[in-house]
Formats: structure tokens, sequence, C-alpha cells
């Protein structure tokens, strides 16, 4: 299964799908569950090469034939990639427009396919009236069509929506297994190889962007001594950064997430300190020496604080809470530098 090996660590998801087909039993729909980056999206293409691969059926998908190279590119005729769309707010929304020329196009005939397939990409994010009109077509959806959706969270869908859909929740890949995958496979030195495994939280594809991209370790060092800099000042200072932090309210998810990595190792750390435990799962693993000193010097109970004050902030913010408000009331949970030093 050649083309099923660019798939890392969701080997039962593969056998599952591939299974489908060998046996003739594919379903209408699927819904592709879990976290960003972690192979959602690479798994549905695959997927779909598989059901139009042009090779013999036991070497599906070859990744080589026409039809594997044009829907690896998103260019096959009979295979829709349908992804959210900016909308007047800022954020990202898969209308009901969408929806309805997606219907039209699944209504025909495969042009040069066995099979059309559309692959929806962040169903969570389709607003009510978009769900809605998609749900007939799972109804009653046209013959020789695949429905793929990708989503964080089944239940952050409507009930009908994942009902009619055989769900594949993925997990995330193991730290170990991202580390060999970008030494062997995208040629990265052990060093970060192991920083990233460990940085990507079991989300292969994250690993390999960030060892592509060097602004995302830039960014992640920068979020970090922003963090520094709030827990070493008092508060009229740290009034004072949430001010400045609140004008980029669109960095400020992915600045707290950062946090509370950090917070989430602290934790981990101050409590198993007195206990015999030879290989802590952290993600932060060039902050292990500051974050074991932490560990030992701050109260259990300010570090404890310092984790869930900083995921109520990010879960305010998801519900559109005042950026400076929610910044401030998130500092002052923070311990004071005369209380931790």
């Amino acid at each position: 299964m050649t083309g099923w090996n660019k798939l890392v660590g969701h080997d039962w998801a593969v056998q599952l799908l591939a299974g489908a087909i060998a046996n003739g039993r594919v379903g209408h729909a699927y819904l592709i569950t879990g976290a960003e980056q972690i192979g959602k999206t690479t798994l549905a293409r695959t997927f779909a090469q598989a059901l139009n691969c042009e090779a013999p059926s036991k070497e599906r998908p070859c990744n080589q034939c026409r039809t594997c190279r044009l829907i690896a590119s998103d260019h096959h005729p009979d295979v829709r990639f349908l992804q959210p769309q900016i909308s007047g707010r800022g954020k990202h929304v898969i209308k009901i427009d969408q929806i309805r020329l997606l219907q039209q196009e699944l209504n025909l005939s495969p042009y040069e396919g066995r099979t059309r397939v559309a692959i929806l990409k962040r169903f969570d994010t389709a607003n009510t009236n978009a769900a809605n009109a998609f749900l007939k077509t799972l109804e009653e959806p046209p013959s020789k069509v695949v429905l793929l959706l990708t989503a964080n969270d089944a239940d952050s869908l409507l009930p009908t929506i994942a009902s009619r859909c055989r769900t594949v929740g993925l997990r995330p890949v193991s730290s170990a297994l991202i580390e060999e995958s970008l030494m062997i496979r995208w040629g990265i030195g052990a060093d970060e190889a192991l920083l990233l495994s460990h940085l990507a939280e079991g989300r292969l594809g994250w690993a390999v962007q960030a060892s592509q991209d060097n602004t995302i370790l830039a960014e992640r060092q920068h979020q970090l001594s922003l963090l520094r800099n709030a827990l070493e000042s008092q508060r009229v200072r740290r009034f004072s950064l949430a001010g400045n932090l609140a004008r980029k309210p669109e960095s400020l998810p992915a600045l707290l997430k950062t946090w509370l990595s950090w917070w989430h190792d602290l934790t981990l750390l101050a409590y198993h300190k007195d206990s015999f435990v030879p290989a802590l799962p952290i993600s932060n693993i060039d902050q292990q020496h500051q974050l074991t000193q932490y560990a030992h010097e701050w109260n259990r109970e300010w570090i404890m604080s310092g984790f869930k004050q900083t995921d109520l902030a990010i879960w305010q913010l998801e519900r559109n809470g005042n950026s400076r408000l929610v910044l401030e009331n998130l500092f002052l949970s923070y311990p004071l530098p005369h209380k931790i030093h």
C-alpha cells in the first residue's frame, strides 16, 4: 500500500479505510476527527486517491498515476476540496452558498473517475444554514459519491450530522515516531527532531511545518519571552502589557496556547518533584532547566492556578470575551515576583 505509507502513526485508520475498499463496504460519509495538523486532510486525500486510483486494486493508491497526482494537487475533476472562507468578522466559516454549489456538482455523474469525492475541511466551522442544507445530502446521498468531513471534535458538529457519518478519530502520534519520521523522511537533525517531536504534541503535520518554517519556533520563543516578562513584572507593568497584547486579538489564541503548554509542563513537574519519575512527558524540553527550578521554588497552588486561569482565558476568548479584560484578569491571577522569589 505505497500511497498509504505517507500516513504516519494512523495504521488502524488506514486498515479500516483500505479494508472498506477491499471488501466493497465503503460508506457514503465519513467524519475524520482529531487535533489540528494531526493528519486528517492527508488521510482524506489518500482515501480519495485509493477510491479512484488507476493501479491494480492491491496497489491502490499508487501515488504515481495521473489520477493520484491530480488528487494530491486538488485538481481532479471528481474530487472536490471545500474549506472555510473568511467571513466579514474575520472568522473562518463554511457558508450555505458553498454547500449549494457542492450539491449541484455532486448530482452529476463522475467525469473520469469511479467515484465523486467531496472533502469538507473543518466542517465544525459550518454555520447553521450550511449545516442544515448539507444534512439533506447526508440523508439522501447521490450514487457514486463519498463525503469526507474533517473536524477537531465530533461534538462540535450538529448531532444529526455526526450520526450520519462513520467516525474515524485520529489519535496523537507518539513523540518517538514523530522524531524518527522527521529524521528519516525529512532529513531533520537529531536535536531539532527531538525538540519538534515534543512540541508537536502528537501532530506530525505541525512538526514538519515547523521544521520547514523557521518563523514558527522564533514566534514561540517570542511568546515565551512575553510570559517571562509578565511573571517578572508588577501589576502596573502587567496592565500595560495586557493593553499592548490586546491590540492584536488575532494573535492571542496562539499566544495563550503556548503559555498553557508551559504551565502544563510546570504543573506536571511540580506535582512529581517528590517522586521518582525518570522521564516525565513534558513538551517544552528546551525549557526544562527553568521549569524544574520553578517547580521546586514555587507554591503548587500558584502553579495550578496559573495553569487553570490560562486555560480559562483561552475559553473566554473563544467566546468573544473582551481581550484586554481577559488578559488583565489573567495577569492578576499570576503570582507576583515578590511572592515567587
